[in-house]
């Protein structure tokens, strides 16, 4: 007797109401068979002049997607399945679609990216890596193409003109920080035709968990040359080495209170706390450091430097590992991401925090740099018009999606049965234990021929891994951070008959694991042995068209040698699924359910049969640090061996709790991060607009004239007082502040200073200023006045941005400080932060207002960029700029900012009801 069930979760209520639209697709299946390749390719047209007509994109659903799966089986032989026709409907909609590995997601975003690109505002799809977006794009590219679709790649490398071009097709594959150092970049232009995106409509995020969660607790930062770096690294790095500290246990009172009692009488030099990645020098270690650099106060603010420098030394030597959190490659230390096991090619620790590691390594250290632009991922993604998504694993992360996206997660059911069988953990007293149970049990199934993979946290329990079944004799292949370049090659050959894998951290993700091996891959290493170049080898399976003959005849030896193995194979895939599929060994428990999830969800595809299992032991990192007081006093009291499981209820739902507590500490970080970005976001958003609207062109006199006005006013109020006789005014003060700014103020007599009232000074300087104005417009040219107005306003804006950015990002590492009163640090970055973008805003008018006033046009009016990214070439200095700003010297913008340190210091008298 079937079950009934009285109330349906949101995903069956969705999925139900799509069902009717996907029967209607299904329906117009043999209309669009009997349709001629021309009449398909004219339904794009039609598509358009219905929507220019009054017609909805949702409307036109049932019959676009039709056409995208007919043209989909004509071009490339796969046509999609209902269950793929129902989670293009959810990213239609703006959802989240999940749908389990081997699903077809990258067929699945054809019908919503083809639908969506007929208004023409263009669609993104965003991938985990270059390789995938290039992938995606030659081979889905060609059902686009046939329709009369453009298709664009954004990757690594590509010229100014070539993302213009890329950007403008109907759809854009590319990666999460191409898309958004783009958007950054563009922000940072000085001509509007250099800007290479246009506008963001739609975003299909494939492997979202990945890049709206995982990598979201890292914002995007593009940096300039900063400082060069110092000898300060290394001595610092020397001192810590001098120190003695111990390691917190995990159930000790919270974070350390420098202020506390206790905190004082510790013995040890430095205290760390692995659970939170977070080290403190003790009260006798601060001794040390006073004496060893030989100051007499380490907190002074005059040591503030100092401090940091040796506060990173100690993060870099006791809570940054090598081979876990970074590789040191030929000299450099790359990051390695802690949830794919990539190297994160080209990222850096921010913060001097990487150049404290190179020190550690002994490795050069390299300069520091400067933020020069920096957004979140989420507040990026946020910007798109209509965002959606796919994952294999999103439903433990829904609160996230909806709370910070306004996302849904929409289930989506499998074409075929799940067969894999998913069993409960195995649980050892300690690591050991573990570690011999797992090589017992790849010795007991590896003689039946099934397929292992073996998914590591860490490289380094990779390696001890493979020097366990390197004793054992038992052939493998180990897949991390350090033998990358090969993932795609050996994760295509991990379902392979007897095939022992061991991959870090689901390293592969976006390709599928085939059982009995991956046809294309082998047919690739037998021309390799056969001495086939790198080169011709990348394009033998591309889609691309070509007229080269060289590449046509490796595209032919390719398809041969393909048709020779293809037979093997299937041969061999059988007897893989007769032994039981992939077999999935999980050597520890993530933080993140999802990974884990992922790791077991490479088995069992589209039907398969498949098996996994984890070994756990009661000192992994997880549930010693995480596991609470009742996993430490089983522990302690008990009397397993270390070879003999543990079954107990306790462990296994402690296991879960500390993962659903690591959870929502990772959520509060990325919320943190979030909070602390959308303040900056406010202010990049009103600045970007402002900045926009000079490079678009647009007549700046009356926002120039504004400016002058506003400055004049401001200068007059912060040195004179209504309260008080003229005759007491600060008038020297405020002639010497005016004139440095090139506001003429010669005709001011003092012997009549007492006829003055404040709106009289204001009235006849403002005329004054202003007739000065229009003689340089007179002098220059109108036409030639509206360039320089937007020369000058551009490298200003750029110049005090760029500065604010600097002195938000210091602001924010000190503002921690607050948290041991009783005062919000975001609260107090948001106040603090609007008084300093004030602060800003002032300090741009002042700056716009004394260029303009001694600007004198050279030859070319030209405008020069101010933000120079690293790694990109700067524009020479030939004399050649657009305007010679006469007296705006140092000391003038010097004298300028003490003006707005004191225009703050009034203010913040004024809130206090003091009288100055």
């Amino acid at each position: 007797m079937a079950r009934f069930k009285l109330f349906k979760s949101f995903s069956e209520k969705e999925i139900d109401n799509n069902q009717k639209i996907v029967d209607k697709i299904l329906a117009l299946d043999e209309s669009m068979q009997q349709l001629s390749d021309s009449e398909l390719q004219d339904k794009t047209n039609e598509f358009r002049q219905r929507l220019d007509q009054g017609e909805s994109l949702d409307d036109l659903l049932p019959e676009a997607f039709a056409t995208v799966r007919e043209a989909s089986d004509r071009v490339l032989g796969m046509k999609h399945y209902p269950v793929q026709l129902l989670g293009g409907i959810v990213l239609h909609n703006g959802q989240i679609a999940e749908m389990r590995t081997g699903e077809g997601k990258t067929l699945v975003e054809t019908c919503p990216a083809y639908l969506n690109a007929l208004t023409g505002k263009g669609v993104h799809i965003v991938t985990v890596n270059d390789y995938l977006a290039k992938r995606d794009q030659e081979w889905m590219g060609k059902i686009f193409t046939f329709l009369g679709m453009k298709v664009g790649c954004i990757v690594y490398g590509l010229t100014n003109s070539e993302r213009k071009e890329n950007y403008a097709a109907d759809i854009t594959y590319g990666t999460n920080n191409q898309f958004g150092f783009d958007y950054l970049r563009d922000n940072m232009v000085i001509y509007k035709d250099d800007m290479v995106q246009r506008g963001l409509n739609y975003s299909i995020v494939d492997e979202v968990d990945s890049i709206l969660i995982d990598e979201a607790r890292t914002p995007l930062i593009i940096s300039g040359q900063g400082d060069e770096s110092t000898d300060t690294y290394s001595q610092a790095n020397e001192f810590i080495q001098t120190l003695e500290g111990r390691i917190l246990d995990p159930n000790e009172d919270a974070e350390i209170d420098p202020f506390d009692r206790e905190f004082k009488v510790e013995d040890v030099d430095f205290l760390v706390d692995q659970k939170r990645k977070t080290s403190n020098l003790t009260e006798k270690g601060t001794a040390k450091a006073e004496k060893f650099f030989d100051i007499e106060n380490l907190s002074d603010s005059a040591n503030l430097e100092l401090s940091h420098y040796i506060n990173n030394a100690l993060k870099a030597n006791t809570t940054m590992h090598k081979d876990i959190d970074y590789v040191v490659n030929n000299g450099e230390v790359e990051i390695v991401d802690e949830f794919t096991g990539r190297i994160m090619q080209g990222r850096r620790f921010s913060d001097g925090l990487h150049q404290a590691i190179e020190a550690k390594e002994g490795v050069e250290v390299k300069a520091e740099s400067k933020t020069l632009a920096t957004i979140t991922f989420q507040n990026y993604f946020r910007m798109y018009d209509k965002l959606s998504g796919m994952t294999g694993t999103a439903k433990t992360e829904e609160e996230e999606f909806d709370e910070i996206y306004n996302l849904d997660v929409v289930e989506i059911p499998t074409n075929k049965p799940i067969q894999r069988v998913d069993d409960v953990d195995y649980v050892y007293i300690n690591e050991n234990g573990k570690y011999h149970a797992i090589i017992d049990e790849i010795n007991r199934i590896h003689p039946t021929g099934q397929p292992i993979l073996i998914g590591t946290i860490s490289i380094e329990a990779s390696e001890r891994l493979s020097q366990a079944l390197k004793k054992a004799g038992i052939k493998h292949t180990v897949l991390n951070a350090k033998n990358h370049e090969r993932e795609a090659a050996i994760v295509a050959e991990a379902g392979r008959l007897g095939a022992v894998t061991i991959a870090t951290n689901m390293a592969g993700r976006g390709t599928d694991i085939m059982l009995g091996g991956n046809v294309d891959d082998m047919a690739k290493q037998r021309l390799k042995r056969e001495g086939m170049s790198d080169e011709l080898l990348e394009e033998v399976d591309s889609y691309a068209e070509t007229d080269n003959e060289e590449i046509l005849e490796a595209r032919k030896k390719f398809r041969h040698y393909k048709d020779l193995i293809r037979p093997g194979v299937k041969e061999e895939a059988e007897k893989v699924k007769e032994a039981g599929g992939l077999y999935i060994i999980g050597s520890e428990r993530h933080e993140s359910r999802r990974i884990d999830n992922q790791l077991r969800g490479r088995s069992g595809r589209q039907g398969d049969p498949g098996h996994s299992r984890f070994f756990i032991s009661l000192e992994d990192d997880l549930i010693r640090l995480n596991g609470g007081e009742q996993v430490a006093k089983f522990i302690a009291n008990a009397n397993f061996d270390e070879d003999e499981p543990i079954v107990s209820k306790m462990v296994s739902r402690s296991v879960e709790k500390a993962q659903t507590r690591v959870e929502a500490n990772n959520f509060a970080t990325r919320k943190r991060v979030l909070q602390y970005d959308d303040v900056m976001n406010k202010q990049r958003t009103i600045i970007y607009n402002e900045r926009q609207d000079v490079l678009y062109g647009h007549d700046m006199k009356e926002t120039i004239i504004g400016m002058i006005k506003e400055v004049i006013e401001d200068s007059v109020y912060s040195f004179t007082n209504p309260q008080v006789k003229p005759e007491n005014w600060e008038m020297v003060a405020l002639l010497n502040h005016l004139n440095s700014l090139g506001i003429p103020v010669t005709q001011l007599h003092f012997e009549n200073i007492n006829d003055y009232s404040q709106q009289d000074l204001i009235d006849y300087i403002t005329e004054a200023t202003l007739a000065k104005y229009e003689d340089k417009q007179a002098q220059f040219g109108s036409e030639n006045m509206r360039e320089v107005e937007r020369v000058i306003m551009l490298r200003v804006i750029d110049q005090k941005w760029m500065d604010h950015i600097d002195a938000m990002d210091q602001m924010r590492k000190e503002i921690g400080v607050r948290a041991m009163g009783n005062e919000d640090p975001v609260r107090a970055y948001t106040n603090q932060g609007f008084d300093m973008y004030e602060e800003m805003t002032k300090a741009i008018q002042e700056e716009t207002v004394r260029y303009m006033m001694n600007v004198e046009i050279r030859q070319n009016i030209q405008r020069k960029q101010v933000l120079f990214p690293q790694n990109e070439s700067q524009p020479s200095d030939d004399g050649t700029d657009a305007v010679d700003t006469l007296n705006a010297s140092e000391d003038n913008q010097t004298e300028g900012l003490n003006r707005a340190e004191r225009r703050r210091l009034e203010r913040e008298a004024k809130k206090s009801n003091v009288k100055k």
